[in-house]
């Protein structure tokens, strides 16, 4: 129906009269005054325009995104943010702008910006130092898709920033030490620039680097890292929880990814989450003894000993294996029976011979079946179901080890490999359903 009249917080509709409960508010909030988002991507924006014009319309501006434009230079940049005082995020990617002559003549044009966007406009590192006095409240800097080969200390500037995304940019290895210094960066992303070696030479194996002190989450996806040794790297950062490592060449050394995430796991000790995934206390318990029982007659080899006394292991082995030593502390020493030589790949190498019983059920035999390690829970309980014939029901398992006599242990996580909860040749498999 068409709306005839409108009669203050009252509007004609044919022949009634409606009541607009809080009509002015909304119509307030439309006022273009009141807007805190403007997005004018893509709109060939080119210049300011009249003086002061911003500032009489949308002084209240909170984000502003430009990206796409014809911007030429931060002049006009400065210009338009200067006559927006609460400005707090900055859209610029995707623009060529002129780095200016003076960077702080103008100094109320981001004196409250926090969020700055400048994927894809051609800039080289020295530039973006030459524009970071601009910017002395800047807490988040996205530069990815760039023209940044190498890195220079950002010396007084930046220091505020406690995210940084470099991807995608073609940096040289070792670059990413000269920003190692700023104080409070905690998310940085590496991805996509060729990254394959890393060294912290100020911290021996075991210890952790002064470099990246707050630094808490790390991507370094799509990079060249084929070496163990730039994870050894990683444990020396003293606040990391959060590493993305996917779609690097390490991981695929591995035959089965539930073992390279462990290796992960297991290397970086103070891990959260790995490739998204949540690293849970347990996850880290199983990957953390499945590494021990994997490098243990490496260790026995170099010099290790059960005996703390005769326990010195060459400076080789723990270069290779920083955390070994403390993880040995941590849970003892494996059992001879424990330690396995690494033998290659073969299918009848990785199959378990695993015992299915059902321990509420006493009438009902156990199952004997020869499963690949790699064979991840969920597909376990598939063969289950069609075993045991209880369709809908929920299973529970747990195992049993004739190595942990009186211990069961849960088996919790249907997308982990048999090998995450380091089940072995000979183990008993509970099976249980509500």
């Amino acid at each position: 129906m068409e709306v005839q009249q409108v009669l203050g917080e009252e509007i004609q509709i044919s022949t009634r009269t409606v009541e607009m409960v809080g009509f002015e508010a909304i119509t307030e909030k439309q006022k273009v005054e009141n807007l805190t988002d403007v997005a004018l991507r893509l709109c060939e924006v080119s210049s300011p325009g009249p003086p002061n014009e911003i500032r009489n319309t949308t002084p209240h501006v909170l984000m502003l995104d430009l990206c796409g434009n014809l911007l030429c230079c931060w002049d006009d940049v400065m210009a338009v943010t200067e006559q927006m005082e609460e400005l707090k995020e900055l859209q610029l990617s995707h623009n060529r702008l002129r780095v200016p002559s003076n960077p702080t003549v103008r100094p109320r044009a981001f004196s409250c910006l926090r969020v700055l966007s400048l994927t894809n406009c051609a800039l080289t590192w020295p530039q973006l130092l030459e524009c970071a006095p601009m910017w002395p409240m800047l807490e988040e800097l996205y530069a990815s898709e760039n023209d940044i080969t190498e890195l220079q200390k950002p010396n007084d500037v930046l220091q505020s920033l406690t995210v940084l995304d470099l991807s995608t940019n073609p940096l040289v290895d070792g670059a990413v030490l000269s920003i190692g210094e700023l104080p409070r960066l905690e998310n940085l992303n590496m991805s996509k620039t060729g990254l394959s070696t890393l060294r912290f030479d100020d911290a021996m194996p075991g210890c952790k680097t002064a470099m990246f002190p707050a630094l808490k989450s790390l991507a370094v996806n799509s990079n060249n890292i084929s070496e163990w040794s730039v994870i050894n790297e990683l444990e020396k950062l003293q606040s990391l929880v959060r590493l993305s490592c996917r779609q690097n060449p390490l991981l695929s050394q591995e035959r089965n990814p539930g073992t390279a995430m462990q290796l992960l796991i297991a290397r970086v000790g103070r891990l959260e989450a790995l490739n998204r995934w949540t690293v849970l206390p347990e996850d880290r318990r199983g990957a953390e003894l499945d590494y021990c029982k994997m490098f243990g007659l490496e260790w026995l080899a170099s010099g290790g000993h059960r005996d703390p006394q005769q326990n010195r292991p060459s400076a080789e082995f723990t270069a290779q294996h920083p955390r070994y030593q403390s993880l040995i502390q941590k849970y003892g020493a494996p059992e001879d029976s424990e330690l396995k030589k690494q033998e290659p790949f073969a299918l009848k190498n990785q199959l378990l011979s695993i015992t299915f019983v059902c321990p509420d059920e006493t009438d009902r035999k156990s199952v004997v079946k020869k499963l690949p390690d790699s064979m991840i829970v969920q597909k376990v309980k598939g063969l289950l179901y069609r075993l045991l014939k209880i369709p809908g029901a929920e299973l529970k398992l747990s195992y049993t080890s004739s190595k942990m006599e009186g211990k069961e242990i849960e088996i919790d996580n249907d997308l982990k490999p048999l090998q995450f909860y380091s089940i072995e040749d000979g183990d008993k498999v509970l099976v249980r359903w509500l």
